[in-house]
Parts: C-alpha cells; structure tokens; sequence
C-alpha cells in the first residue's frame, strides 16, 4: 500500500504542474516534462547530453534556410531584449517582444501553417529608436564591415514592416508570373527558376543550396568545409564525444551521420539511414539531419532538425503490436494488389520522451514521425517510427475542453470526444506512422523516388495517403484482436476518430486569417480527404445551425468505405507519380477554401480564446562535475520560460553572420 500511495503523490504532483506556461496571440506556450530521465543510467544520460548538445549546435541552420536574413533579424531583435532600458518606450517594447517570441516559435517572420509573412507592429522609426537605446547600453548588432546601425536597418526594414516583401517562406500556389521557386522566399535556392532546373543535375537532393552566379548554376553543399561548415562541425564533435557512452548499433549509425556531415554525399547518406534503421533494441536514440522537404516547393532539399529522445517502456508496449503485425496490414490494403509489399522489412515501433527538439523538429513539433524518408531504403530496409508520448500529454494537459465541444453537433458526441478522442487519435497516429508511411510499392519506372515525379504535390499525396491508412483501419476488427482497442469500446472509439477528423477540416482553418488557399501539407491533406468524402459519399453532412457550420459524421460504414476508395486511388497516384492527377485532386479538393466559412471559425474560436497551435518550452540539461571535473550525472530541469530558453540557446551556439564564405560548389 505505501508503494502505492507513493507513486499516486507522484503522478498528481506531476498533473499539478504547470503546462500551459503563455499565450502569445493564438500560439499556446507549453511546457514539455521528461519523466524518467533521473531514474536512466550514467551512460544513458551522458550519451543523451552529448546529442542534446549537438541537437542544440545545429540551430541556426534552420533559420538560415528559412530565409537569408533570418539570423540578422534574430539577433537585431535579441539584442534589444537583452539591453532594454527605460529609453524604450513600454508599449515599443511589449510590441518587440510579442514578435520575437513569435519569430523564436516560428524560427522567422513565417507562421509555419500558412507560411505567410508577419510583420511588427511599430514604425520603423520606433525600432530604429529601439536598436540606438540597445547600443548605448552595450549591445552588439549583426552588421556587416563598414555597415552603421542605419543602414543594416535599413537592409532589415522590408523583412520588419513591408508585408510585400518576400511574402510566403513556401508557395506552391504562385500568382501569374512566378513559379514554386521564384515565389518561394526561403534561402533553398538563390537566384534560379524551376525552368532553368529542369535540365540541372543534382548530386546533393537534400544537402544543398541551388544557386545562379554569372550565370552558372552550382550547388553548395551542407557538409564540413561547405556550406553550413561551422555548426555541422559543431555537431561532429559532439556526436564524436557521444561514441563512448552508445551501444555499437548506435554509435555504428552515430559514425555514418559523421562521414555524412563530412563528405555530404547521397551514398553516405543512404549508409546512415541504414544503421539508423537497423538500430531497433537501443533505448535512447537521436533524429539528426536535413530531412523532411515540406519547406522546398520542390520536395527535394532537407530541412535541418534534431531530435533526443528514450524508450517509454510502458507506451511502448501499447503500440508494438502495430509493428509486430505490419505484414498483416501491408496484405490487407484496400489498394491494387501489385502496390503491396510481399515481405515487410524492419518495421519499428516506439513510444519515446523527447529531452530536446531543434531546428524543424522545434519549438514546434509533431505527435509521431516516421523514417527514413527514401522509398528504397524503406522498401529495402524498413523504418522506424516513433509517437512523441511526453509531447502528446503536454498537449492533451493543456488543451482546453472548448476546443471540442464548441465543434460537436450533438451532446454525444461531445461526451464522446471527452472520453476517447485522445485515445483514438493516439492510435490514429501511430496507424499513421508506422503503417501509412511504412507500407506501399512505388512502380520500378519511379527508381524509388516517387517525390521526383509529383514535385510539389508530393507531400500532401503522402500526408492523405498516411490518413487514409489510420482512418481505414482503425475501424478494422484486427484492433480488438490486437488488444489495441477494449472489445466493447471499438464503435465509439471509431466514431471518436471520424467524428473528430470531420471537425479537424473546420477547425483548422482558424490558423489561416489571410487569404483563400492553404499552403501547409498537412493541412491541405485534411481539408481534401474531408471534402473528398462530402463530395463523394453520404458519410458526412454540412450542417447549419443558428450562424454555425457543422461537419456532422452521419454514416460510419460509408465513411469507411468512402475512405477505401479514395486511399486506392491515391496509392496509385504515388506509385505511378500521376503527377495531373495529384494536382486535380488537390487544386480540388485541399487547397482552396471559403473565406466566409473561415471568417466564421476565427469568430468562433476567437470568442472561446482557443489558440491556434502549441509551443514547447523543452527541458535544460547540465552535467554535474566532481572536484577533478568528471561528469558524475546530468541534471534535468524544466525552465518554464520560452524567452530565457531562446536567448540561452542563441548564447551558446551563435557563429559569425559575415564570414568569409566558405562553400563546397558543384558547378554544371
């Protein structure tokens, strides 16, 4: 009994915690907690320490890929926060902070979800007012040889205050006269059009920047001695450092990420995410590179992140059945026979806490990722997948009941949504990771690159085809055989998930305040399979009541059904890269949308005060030393503050914004 009392005190002194930390407009600050770090081994926390460290190093990459003058505007606007002074005028600096706590959320003036362009809310004289009250008490600004503080102000201003200027990070959808490219304003490509790529042999998809100088176009490479030199030998020695304390199928892919970073080739690559996927027993374990290619309009360059994270045991054990059986749902897709795989290699599955997030991975994060992205390696290999468990419950704390009773049609689906939503879209998830992703052939004509054929559309094909798999098979009987779902709960759960998703086409769209299409992938995947099956089926209705829309869910089966259908037809889309196909769908279905409706959901969601998205504040670790300065344990705390954590990471790892460049080129 007294064990038992303990471990209750415990986990209510965990719930009672503080999650939700600030809102800052409609983004949620949230505290992100690592339970069980203290109770890991030496070695385990020491090898942890060392990615965290080179998770951390890496940082900056990210924002300079965002756009090419993200770091000078960070470190303008750090610099004010650091040296403020009664000379700023309260509301100048209130206004000042509003926004770099967005830009940190952010990584840069681009909301992620619609990848629009924000600006501050002050004059320019104001800031410049600002920046010279910051110099008198010692701040130092990002200015080039010979540049005063009025002119790099003046080379800042359009990025600040004009909303014309470099608008979208990401636009797939450019007005007349521009291409993906040209109307892209991130730092992926320089000077260069998708036209004059076309005929453009790539050696480094993933790792380079496209550029056009006197009329050349080159590649820089993103390895040690190119591009991005200084932070990825910042991150070798730590992943150096990190070899002692790893288990041999770690430190095995540890020591191919290091060969990557040094020679940038895709052959080094593939090597590691090899290893990568051949470690499947190890309990803490690192995601670190340029990877997912959401942010290219293209598909085709690797945004940089890092991950830290270890095994939750206990989690775990709740979803390797999905893994376990991979071969089972790879026979039973509803898709045509000659896309399933005959034999399913290495699928892994794991429920982890995450110590640290950086660069694409965070402050904002996802709930379950699955990798490697290379179709080959994935056919070939397999994959691993992991669901952020430690993120899920941050997010699930600090999610307001309002946001799903102010969508619910009925009161039962109201008590339904409080009772299994959470638990139904956890299982949705992982069907999505380690099944959606996992599964599928691609026709030999595709060489295993199916994005090369679908260009932009790409990751919205695959994000719909991952839905679809999870919203198919969650309503199958085989949940219950798994123990996945209680025998006696699977209607409701699958009614919990359908109704939900239904409802997600809706709500979402309090995220997109400017104009009529959706950039985000995601997004575009929700929107087009919801408005796919009211087009096509009977299972959903638009209902109206008073001045409300709803998205009601009316007919399990057909929604089932409907689902079927559609996941057959996008499995062909990718394995044949239909490249027409995929856009009709799309332009369709995802990508447009009513701004009338949309003015009506900010209205709705506005007046409950819900936020739009979620912000971690991620866990501090520090090695504690003895007296002959020997690491004897790491210590982890929870700062609870977004804008100390911010300014600790920029503090540590900040590299020269004027160097002298130093690039690896591969001219044509």
């Amino acid at each position: 009994m007294h064990a038992d009392s303990d471990a209750r005190d415990a986990h209510e002194a965990h719930e009672a915690r503080p999650y939700l930390l600030e809102r800052v407009e409609n983004v949620a600050i949230v505290q992100l907690y690592a339970d069980g770090f203290e109770h890991l081994s030496l070695r385990e926390k020491l090898l942890i320490w060392h990615l965290y460290e080179a998770a951390i190093a890496g940082r900056d990459i990210y924002y300079d890929q965002r756009h090419a003058l993200n770091l000078e505007m960070r470190d303008t606007l750090e610099a004010i926060l650091r040296h403020t002074s009664e000379e700023i005028a309260p509301d100048v600096l209130a206004e000042i902070t509003r926004y770099t706590k967005l830009f940190w959320i952010n990584t840069g003036p681009y909301n992620f979800l619609t990848a629009r362009k924000s600006i501050l809310k002050i004059t320019p004289q104001q800031l410049a007012d600002a920046v010279h009250a910051a110099a008198r008490q010692g701040a130092e600004f990002p200015l080039m040889p010979g540049e005063t503080l009025d002119q790099l102000l003046a080379r800042l201003g359009p990025m600040f205050f004009d909303p014309t200027v470099d608008q979208f990070v990401t636009n797939k959808t450019p007005a007349a006269g521009l291409d993906i490219l040209t109307g892209s304003s991130n730092n992926l490509y320089q000077n260069v059009s998708l036209r004059e790529l076309e005929s453009f042999d790539e050696q480094f998809d993933l790792n380079s920047r496209v550029v056009k100088r006197n009329g050349a176009i080159t590649e820089e490479v993103y390895r040690v001695g190119g591009r991005y030199s200084e932070p990825l030998s910042k991150i070798v020695a730590h992943l150096e450092a990190a070899l002692p304390y790893a288990p041999e199928p770690t430190a095995r892919a540890l020591r191919a990420l290091i060969a990557f970073y040094r020679t940038g080739t895709v052959q080094d690559r593939r090597t590691y995410d090899i290893a990568w996927v051949a470690d499947q027993d190890s309990s803490v374990d690192t995601i670190n590179g340029f990877i997912e290619v959401y942010m290219d309009a293209r598909g085709r360059k690797g945004a940089w992140e890092a991950i830290v994270f270890y095994v939750n045991p206990e989690k775990t054990e709740q979803v390797r059945a999905i893994a376990d059986h991979a071969q089972w749902f790879e026979d039973h897709m509803p898709w045509d026979p000659k896309y399933r795989k005959p034999k399913v290699m290495g699928v892994t599955v794991r429920a982890i806490d995450v110590v640290v997030e950086t660069g694409e991975a965070g402050p904002l994060t996802a709930i379950g990722i699955n990798l490697p992205n290379d179709q080959d390696v994935r056919e070939r290999f397999g994959s691993k997948s992991v669901s952020l468990a430690n993120v899920l419950h941050s997010y699930d704390r600090a999610t307001p009941t309002s946001m799903r009773t102010e969508f619910c049609w009925s009161d039962e689906e109201i008590a339904r949504a409080e009772k299994w939503a959470t638990f139904a879209n956890e299982l949705a998830t992982n069907l999505h990771e380690v099944i959606g992703h996992g599964s599928g052939l691609v026709s030999e004509r595709l060489n295993g690159a199916p994005q090369t054929f679908l260009k932009e559309h790409y990751s919205s094909i695959e994000e719909t085809r991952a839905d679809l798999v999870a919203l198919y098979f969650i309503a199958d009987p085989k949940m219950v055989e798994l123990g996945l779902i209680p025998a006696d709960a699977q209607r409701e759960v699958v009614l919990a998930e359908y109704e939900g998703y239904a409802r997600t086409a809706l709500v979402q769209l309090r995220r997109v305040r400017e104009g009529t299409h959706i950039h985000e992938d995601h997004m575009r995947n929700r929107q087009a399979i919801v408005l796919w099956l009211l087009d096509n089926t009977n299972a959903i209705e638009r209902r109206i009541r008073g001045d409300k829309t709803y998205y009601v869910m009316v007919d399990v089966e057909a929604f089932r059904a409907g689902v079927s259908k559609l996941l057959t037809e996008i499995q062909r889309i990718k394995a044949e890269g239909d490249y027409a196909a995929a856009g009709a769908f799309l332009e369709r279905y995802g990508i447009h949308f009513d701004p009338a409706l949309r003015d009506e959901i900010v209205a709705r969601t506005d007046a409950l005060d819900l936020p739009a998205y979620t912000a971690l504040v991620q866990p501090r670790l520090e090695p504690v030393r003895d007296e002959s300065d020997t690491i004897v344990d790491v210590q982890i705390t929870y700062p609870r503050d977004l804008t100390a954590q911010m300014l600790e990471y920029s503090e540590r790892y900040s590299y020269p914004r004027h160097p002298a460049v130093q690039v690896a080129v591969v001219a044509r």
